[in-house]
């Protein structure tokens, strides 16, 4: 699990969380004042539907599956695919067909790929483009996927506007009709206030703590995956031409930081 996001996002919801509490309380008022399922409906279903005319409506579907992505680790770390290369290396200096025999120990598919297409006897050039189109393709895919989600966060201050407007449209509607019962106005129309301004909070509040920082730890991770494909094709040409095993790392370990550069043993 993502620790960062875990700990980002539990934070956030319970320093908001605790703020509201002081607030109310010293008020002498209920937490249940925040609570307004009006208010969640307009901002959360507006954002989503102008979301849904804005994308494919299987782009807004899968936002619900990129939720759990935020919280989930990189499945791929740099330097332990710099050593599997530098294995690798090894064999295909040697013998390239016997490079099919450790297919098996590779986790990354992008470099089981590389690897099987050198051994099926394409050219450079060819494993080239191919994987650099792949990557295309992928970065593209996950660039998308955040644009949605950035968008959520764009949407939802917006409609949490329109709720507003919405309240006060009827707060002045009311105002106009007057108190039927007698009751005191000052006290009804701040009530009134209050509700209308709930749908402005609930529309900050999932931008500002959710979508959008969401959307950053999403482009986050594509550029993160970017760099990995990125050294995985460096790292699967060196392959192909054979180059010398300490010839492979140093060239791999300039994808690394300082402190987690390849030494010869």
């Amino acid at each position: 699990m993502d620790l960062a996001s875990i700990v980002g996002t539990g934070l956030g919801v319970a320093l908001v969380g605790l703020a509201m509490f002081l607030a109310a309380s010293q008020a002498n008022l209920s937490m249940g004042l925040y609570v307004d399922a009006v208010s969640a409906i307009i901002v959360l279903g507006g954002s989503l539907a102008a979301t849904a005319i804005a994308f494919p409506l299987d782009k807004v579907i899968s936002v619900f599956k990129l939720l759990g992505m935020v919280f989930q680790q990189p499945r791929d770390m740099p330097a332990e695919l710099v050593d599997n290369i530098v294995e690798l290396s090894k064999t295909a200096r040697k013998n390239v067909k016997d490079l099919e025999k450790e297919l098996d120990t590779i986790k990354n598919w992008t470099l089981k790929d590389g690897v099987q297409f050198i051994i099926d006897g394409m050219n450079k050039q060819e494993i080239k483009d191919i994987m650099i189109l792949r990557e295309k393709t992928r970065n593209d895919k996950e660039a998308g996927e955040a644009n949605v989600m950035k968008k959520l966060g764009d949407y939802s201050p917006a409609f949490g506007m329109v709720g507003t407007l919405i309240g006060l449209v009827i707060m002045m509607f009311s105002m106009g009709a007057g108190s039927e019962e007698g009751g005191d106005m000052a006290a009804q129309l701040g009530a009134a206030m209050g509700v209308a301004l709930i749908t402005t909070f609930y529309g900050a509040l999932f931008s500002n703590l959710l979508f959008l920082p969401f959307a950053e730890k999403l482009n986050g991770k594509n550029n993160y995956n970017k760099e990995i494909a990125e050294l995985i094709i460096d790292g699967v040409l060196l392959l192909h031409e054979k180059k010398h095993p300490i010839m492979v790392r140093e060239k791999l370990n300039s994808y690394l930081q300082p402190r987690e550069r390849k030494k010869e043993e």
